[in-house]
């Protein structure tokens, strides 16, 4: 017996001492590759702050998906039954002993602060570097971007652990092996060529898309009234700020009022990207307040646990930021970032994202051997709406045509969701489909919808006291989102629930609420040169197209 017992005591010091690798289907950064370049090792005693996403029982997430649906549904009887915070905590049900055990840990560990979140999914912990090296065994280094080399980030050299019991309540660390992916400077300096002259003051607006332009083609009121209750916000990272004299700058010569009524997460110099958020959104929505949620570093999840955990958090939100399924997020991280977004959409609030800017072949490219497109992330998440690009198909507003660049495809990680099956039916009966070696058969189709964003119809902005013309599904997310803010203050000046997730309304609408696009497709750049073909109804490359303000005001 004495013996047995030894042996029993030494097999639980074995599974107490044994650690488990998280995230182990993200390659580690090997120094060389990619935009991000390894440099030295960074102060001991800085402090990082670490996004731990809880494990989640799988039930649990099944109970929250039908909820979502059922919320978002318009033909369901639950229709606008949003949850509050407190429901979906219990939805959730992480055990608080979780919680406990694995925040202890941390800060015995070295941490000088861990945070739960109020759903009890995420912990924000705060810990120096050389804690955070010790306790999850990895490396820490800094990485600056090969061609922006004020742009800095620490990220795991290596990879990380956890000891078992901690493991096994934990998904991951968010962000220690991720690499965000920059917006091209090539997409920034762009002349305009539309017949429309110029409907901003400054002569660098001439040809360029401005407000009045977007609000002929999108058929908005150039005035609305300011439904109580209504928000809207754009988040911005790494570096990206603004400045309220470039908004005001904006205001005067382009005659739409562009204000940030509040700030979240402090800011950082202006940039162009947080500008072209920020001018368009508010241009097309003057009327509803702008939030600005700023981080420091690129973490979605960080971001998402900010707007779920706060109960007056925005109703829109219009994100520019992404990368490939297979380029940088892995599997772990997608699915806690999926988890957040339909927290979002059991709470009311709408999520879009921009469909990203190289076409089907996305950010790390096609390839050249093994040949294959590269769906985007979050593009590729059933949870979020997902806006692509287009130009005016002539030289004034009128008819749109496909952005080649512009982000579309099918997810390698999530199936066709229920709310969009009978559309991409359609699409892939209409045969002219590039070859199935290429793309997922069953997966999630993006773009939902679509907005003017391609290189033949840039955005006119102000940014750093210049303007300037520029392109992109940055420009288009921003746009979609303030006319969908602009529907939320219709429902809402109507007595009815904001809009929540987007995409079952979209879908059961279908032509009926948007410019349909059937010309062009997106093969992106370089020597790819097959991508998905735009026709009639929702396709891989405009989903449904570009929104009009009056026909879907009539339909929410």
């Amino acid at each position: 017996m004495k013996t047995i017992a030894l042996l029993l005591l030494g097999c639980l010091a074995v599974a107490s001492s044994y650690r488990v690798t998280l995230e182990e289907d993200v390659p580690v950064h090997d120094g060389k590759t990619s935009s991000w370049v390894r440099g030295v090792k960074p102060n001991p005693s800085h402090e990082l702050t670490l996004t731990v996403a809880m494990r989640v029982e799988d039930e649990n997430l099944n109970q929250l998906e039908t909820i979502l649906y059922e919320v978002s549904d318009p033909k369901h009887k639950n229709y606008g039954n949003h949850l509050t915070i407190d429901e979906i905590t219990e939805v959730l049900n992480v055990p608080t002993g979780n919680v406990e055990t694995v925040r202890s840990w941390f800060l015995n560990n070295g941490a000088s602060k861990v945070i739960s979140n109020p759903n009890r999914d995420m912990l924000t912990v705060t810990m120096p570097i050389v804690y955070v090296e010790k306790a999850l065994q990895t490396t820490i280094h800094t990485f600056t971007h090969s061609k922006r080399k004020a742009t800095r980030l620490h990220r795991a050299s290596s990879t990380y652990s956890l000891p078992h019991d901690i493991a096994k309540h934990v998904n991951l660390i968010g962000e220690l092996l991720q690499f965000p992916a920059l917006r091209s400077e090539g997409l920034n300096n762009l002349q305009g060529s539309g017949n429309w002259g110029n409907t901003c003051t400054n002569p660098t607006c001439s040809g360029l898309v401005t407000p009045q332009v977007l609000m002929q083609a999108y058929k908005f009121p150039n005035a609305s009234a300011a439904a109580k209750g209504n928000s809207m916000a754009v988040a911005e990272f790494q570096g990206q700020g603004w400045a309220q004299a470039d908004n005001q700058a904006f205001t005067a010569a382009c005659h739409r009022d562009v204000e940030v009524a509040a700030n979240v997460g402090g800011t950082g110099p202006p940039g162009v990207e947080a500008s072209l958020d920020i001018e368009y959104i508010a241009a097309v929505s003057p009327e509803i307040p702008l939030t600005v949620v700023y981080s420091s570093q690129y973490s979605l999840l960080n971001w998402a646990n900010e707007i779920t955990s706060n109960s007056s958090s925005a109703l829109v939100h219009s994100v520019s930021y992404g990368n490939d399924e297979v380029q940088q997020s892995g599997r772990a991280y997608m699915l806690s970032v999926n988890t957040a977004f339909m927290k979002a959409g059991t709470s009311g609030r709408s999520i879009l994202f921009a469909s990203g800017d190289q076409g089907v072949c996305g950010r790390s490219g096609c390839g050249f051997f093994k040949k294959r497109f590269k769906p985007d992330f979050p593009g590729g998440s059933p949870y979020c709406t997902v806006v692509g690009g287009t130009n005016f198909h002539g030289a004034g507003i009128g008819e749109e045509e496909v952005w080649s660049a512009g982000g579309g495809g099918f997810s390698d990680n999530f199936p066709i969701p229920s709310y969009q099956a009978s559309a991409v039916a359609g699409f892939k009966a209409k045969g002219g489909l590039p070859k199935q070696s290429l793309w997922n058969n069953t997966g999630r189709g993006y773009p939902d919808i679509a907005a003017l964003g391609g290189t033949k119809t840039p955005y006119c902005i102000v940014s750093g006291g210049q303007f300037n013309g520029v392109a992109g599904t940055s420009a288009a997310c921003p746009t979609a989102a303030g006319i969908f803010a602009k529907l939320n203050g219709v429902r809402l000046s109507a007595g009815k629930k904001p809009l929540g997730f987007l995409n079952p309304f979209i879908y059961q609408v279908g032509e009926k609420g948007f410019n349909d696009v059937t010309v062009g497709s997106n093969p992106g750049g370089g020597l790819n040169k097959v991508g998905f073909t735009a026709v009639a109804g929702w396709d891989a490359a405009s989903g449904f197209g570009s929104p009009n303000f009056e026909k879907l005001a009539k339909l929410v």
